[in-house]
């Protein structure tokens, strides 16, 4: 029998913020890929900025993201786009999303 995958941590009774899910992100996909840390970094925090930084991770929605992409100059559109697609499969596959959306909470 195996254990499930450990998810990520967010600070308890407080707003997850984007900053800390970016964080977490980078410490995981840069692990396989710490060549692009760098960059990954960068278009996080510039993601942050546009959203109010600091920002909660509840701002970040398809539709910000998406204008947040047309934000950028078109020549980083693409590799943002790859980006947060990767980001956001992050945030479903380790729970940040469902620690937005608790079910089953007592009025």
């Amino acid at each position: 029998m195996s254990l499930p995958p450990l998810k990520a941590p967010w600070i308890v009774g407080r707003t997850p913020l984007l900053e800390h899910a970016a964080d977490e992100f980078l410490n995981e996909v840069t692990r396989q890929r710490p060549w692009t840390r760098a960059r990954a970094e960068e278009l996080l925090e510039a993601l942050d900025n546009f959203l109010g930084r600091p920002a909660p991770l509840r701002a970040f929605t398809r539709a910000t993201g998406e204008a947040w992409l047309r934000a950028l100059h078109e020549s980083e559109r693409d590799e943002a786009r790859e980006l947060i697609g990767e980001f956001r499969a992050y945030l479903r596959d380790w729970g940040w999303l469902d620690a937005l959306h608790p079910v089953n909470q007592p009025d």
